[in-house]
């Protein structure tokens, strides 16, 4: 007779509610399981699998005994606890732990609670819904055991342990670059019209001809390659990296960003120059050219000479590298220098990626002039244009963590059906190519965890996107916008909460390391919506509707949590359009529990955006401190 192995000493069981307790037995046998005074009873079917109830419970930090008993055997476990218990699931943001994120020496060290448990769920994927994870164990957290927890996960139930007073069970089953499908069982994607092909499309794929379909596609990229390599330098002959003004057509782009954000829709070799005005005390001395991030390739001239170059022949983490290079002092002259970029990017965004503050000219020898900003303007010019790539998909290894239901079949579906109060999820990134399969898909795994957990009121409360990569300078397009869109929608589903983490992301790095706002952001969503704490403000402003009026649009909000509040002089991240449908960045102001925007250039005005970019530059929060989520009013 064994218990099932999310069962072990120092857990803790789910306050309130009928708790499952089940395992394994020869067929026929009879289970009794005691605990807390209570004893029931239960007896192996024919497959061999048994289960029993125990009646709600109030919560307890004294530490109990479990024991369940049969003709087989006994299993006891020790220092149980009756409290809150919540499942911590995701991609790498939730899998985060806490000695990667901010304070981790501080917070590592103060992790002294006793009262919270924590399991981790080893990553594993599976074809097949896997009953039994052997090896996992809950932990009492302590700075040891906390290290390698997830960091979100453990800020949310340390807030509900402080405020609830009652002891709190967490269980990390998180997966770094995972999909939302992968987390959601077949039979609840087989059911949605929309999701269904990328089930059929899975196991159409697996595993028969996988090595032929790779083969296939190793042999359609090397064409590619080969059709996009960067094989000559035509613009250097035209001087295009020279002191005088070349001859050609040039124009004007704000640096840091993506060309294909400012309505260049294809991938290509592009030059970028920028005259500087270079201090006499700097002349004939070495320099330090930092110019951030280049997607993908680059090679950098100084004066008309090579002075650095990073491309993807060298490493393939080329488009991600901040480059600095050192320009000689002989080709250092008082007054005009032009430092040139040729990119070269042969496959999804290419630019000059910044951030903003890593691209700056200095001398390294002279501290006492500060270094001249590399950021703003520049003027490019194109030497060579592939056209709109479109890449070959990938097909999916058999053994790979994101094809449909594998990681709820290999991590999740092991812990049903094992009493919680819900969910504190973390994802979104690798789906923010799909956001319009997401508004289906994002709720369909809501739905679908509620209906194997058995459980309408299961809570799920989840984190939007934060803000990441370089910033656009003027409004656009943005698919982590459009992802985040997609979050909020599942809002509509009941007894769900989101925490905006618009202000507290990175441009430089998709993983923040500010994983205690998450965290508490998360809580408050549950204190108030889970728990009923009406005393709570769960989050920052969520738009209502928006209404012409004249030349402006007044935009209404739910959550003002006492009031709207502007970070700053003047609010940001508001931009407004015509029927033309080009957005153009709005004059905003607050009046009572709206704000009101409107813009010189856009007489007729009928849509409103907000924070619509992957890292925009928006502060409209409420009293409360919390940030506004970004929206938009038009379906466009």
């Amino acid at each position: 007779m064994k218990l099932a192995s999310v069962f072990s000493s120092h857990m803790v069981l789910q306050q309130a509610q009928p708790v499952s307790v089940w395992g394994t037995a020869s067929p026929g046998v009879s289970v009794k399981v005691s605990f807390a005074g209570q004893d029931v009873r239960g007896v192996a079917d024919a497959d061999g699998r048994w289960s029993v109830s125990l009646p709600p419970m109030s919560t307890s930090s004294e530490p109990r005994t479990l024991i369940a008993t049969s003709p087989e055997g006994s299993v006891t476990l020790s220092d149980v606890l009756v409290g809150e218990v919540w499942l911590c699931s995701g991609q790498s943001n939730m899998q985060m732990t806490v000695d990667q994120s901010r304070d981790a020496a501080a917070e590592v060290t103060a992790a002294r609670y006793p009262h919270i448990r924590l399991l981790g769920v080893p990553q594993r994927a599976a074809d097949e819904p896997d009953a039994e994870f052997p090896g996992v164990a809950w932990t009492a957290c302590t700075p040891e055991s906390v290290k390698g927890f997830s960091a979100v996960g453990y800020c949310f139930g340390r807030e509900l342990h402080r405020r609830l007073r009652v002891p709190v069970g967490l269980i990390n089953a998180s997966w770094g670059g995972t999909v939302a499908e992968a987390w959601t069982s077949r039979a609840s994607l087989l059911g949605e019209p929309l999701l269904r092909p990328m089930v059929d499309a899975s196991e159409r794929d697996l595993p028969e001809n996988f090595q032929a379909r790779h083969q296939e596609w190793v042999a359609l990229m090397a064409d590619h390659d080969a059709r996009t390599a960067d094989t000559e330098n035509s613009g250097f002959g035209q001087g295009w990296a020279a002191l005088p003004d070349p001859a050609g057509e040039w124009a004007d782009m704000v640096l840091p960003g993506f060309w294909q954000s400012r309505g260049l829709k294809f991938s290509g070799i592009f030059w970028f120059r920028k005259v500087v005005d270079v201090p006499a005390a700097w002349a004939g001395k070495d320099l330090e050219l930092a110019i951030g991030a280049t997607d993908k390739s680059d090679v950098t001239y100084f004066n008309n000479e090579q002075v650095g170059s990073i491309t993807m022949q060298q490493t393939p983490e080329a488009w991600a590298m901040m480059r600095t290079y050192t320009v000689p002092g002989r080709l250092v002259r008082e007054g005009r220098n032009v430092i040139a970029v040729r990119v070269h990017s042969n496959k999804f965004a290419g630019g000059m990626t910044g951030p903003a503050h890593a691209m700056r000219l200095a001398c390294p020898s002279a501290p006492d002039f500060p270094p001249l900003a590399l950021d703003g303007a520049w003027r490019y010019a194109v030497e060579k244009s592939y056209g709109l790539v479109e890449l070959p998909k990938e097909p999916v290894s058999p053994n790979a963590a994101n094809r449909p239901s594998v990681l709820f079949n290999g991590m999740i579906n092991f812990l049903v059906p094992f009493a919680m109060r819900g969910a504190i999820w973390y994802q979104g990134e690798s789906n923010a190519a799909r956001a319009l399969q997401y508004r289906t898909l994002f709720p369909t795994l809501i739905r679908d965890w509620r209906k194997v957990w058995g459980r309408e009121d299961f809570a799920f409360h989840f984190v939007q996107l934060a803000n990441y990569t370089a910033r656009n300078p003027e409004p656009g397009e943005s698919q982590w916008a459009a992802l985040r869109e997609a979050q909020t929608m599942a809002l509509a589903l009941p007894q769900t909460g989101m925490a905006v983490i618009i202000d507290i992301g990175d441009a430089d790095d998709i993983h923040p390391a500010n994983k205690q706002d998450v965290g508490f952001r998360l809580a408050l969503n549950a204190l108030h919506r889970t728990y009923g704490k009406r005393d709570v403000i769960p989050h920052g402003p969520l738009y209502r509707a928006a209404q012409r009026e004249g030349r402006t649009m007044r935009v209404a909000f739910d959550g003002v949590g006492g009031g709207l509040a502007c970070r700053g002089a003047s609010l940001r991240g508001f931009a407004i359009a015509g029927a033309d449908r080009k957005f153009v960045w709005a004059d905003a102001c607050i009046e009572g529990e709206s704000v009101v925007a409107a813009s010189p250039a856009v007489a007729e005005p009928v849509a409103v955006r907000y924070g619509w970019a992957d890292n925009p530059d928006c502060n409209l929060y409420n009293y409360a401190g919390l940030p506004a989520s970004p929206f938009r009013t038009d379906d466009w």
